[in-house]
């Protein structure tokens, strides 16, 4: 009689609520609570980040030393962010490829830019590759924000370039009181939506309009790129 023959009901429910256990962890989707919850908060200030100069290493301090700087643990913010913890463990530890919307809600829920927590390097002359610097891309269209500059310590303003494509509009909820949002298309066409009125931008366009208002961002062309600059008072 094989070992499988011999093992009793209850030991062959075990093997697969473990089975079960484990691949819901590895498919949970972004924002999925897991049974982390109970997990003690995973200390990641050693997460494996060999190169900390690639764009997803620098996410991942960024994160790390704003959830310390606010005093709060990894879970109570992967709550507030509307997060699973396992996501939140993933983007300290620099394993995890963050979302725009990700970002955008652990900005939110720690009561800081964004542009906190994409941290680029800061040079007096500064030459900066595309490549080399974070990129967040849309999960409800095809949307992606590049940080390219953020404010200095003086100043209110972070500077974007925007790579979009016709297809799902970009929907921007209010951002803090007293933001004003500049944009500046150098390829293609976009629609922006705000205030109730409907703004048609070609290459060469600029539009400024209060970005603590909703609106939504459209690409009408292939290959549109636009620079945002975001300034708040």
């Amino acid at each position: 009689m094989s070992a499988a023959a011999n093992e009793s009901p209850a030991e062959k429910r075990s093997d697969k609520d473990d089975s079960s256990r484990s691949d819901l962890n590895e498919l949970a989707p972004d924002g999925a609570e897991t049974s982390s919850a109970d997990t003690p908060d995973a200390d990641t200030s050693d997460a494996d980040t060999s190169d900390s100069h690639t764009p997803r290493a620098q996410v991942a301090a960024a994160v790390r030393r704003e959830r310390q700087r606010a005093g709060l643990t990894l879970s109570e913010v992967a709550r507030r962010a509307g997060i699973g913890k396992s996501t939140m463990s993933g983007l300290e530890a620099g394993t995890a490829n963050p979302s725009l919307e990700t970002m955008w809600a652990l900005a939110a829920a720690l009561d800081i830019p964004l542009s906190r927590l994409l941290d680029p390097p800061q040079h007096e002359v500064a030459l900066l590759r595309t490549k080399d610097m974070p990129s967040l891309a849309s999960t409800a269209s095809n949307y992606v924000a590049t940080l390219l500059s953020t404010s200095p310590a003086n100043a209110r303003r972070d500077i974007y370039l925007i790579q979009a494509e016709p297809g799902e509009p970009r929907i921007s909820r209010p951002h803090p009181a007293g933001t004003i949002e500049h944009i500046i298309v150098g390829r293609g066409a976009v629609q922006i939506e705000v205030l109730g009125e409907t703004y048609e931008l070609h290459a060469g366009d600029y539009l400024t309009y209060p970005g603590d208002q909703p609106h939504t961002y459209t690409a009408l062309e292939s290959g549109t790129n636009t620079i945002f600059v975001v300034e708040s008072y």
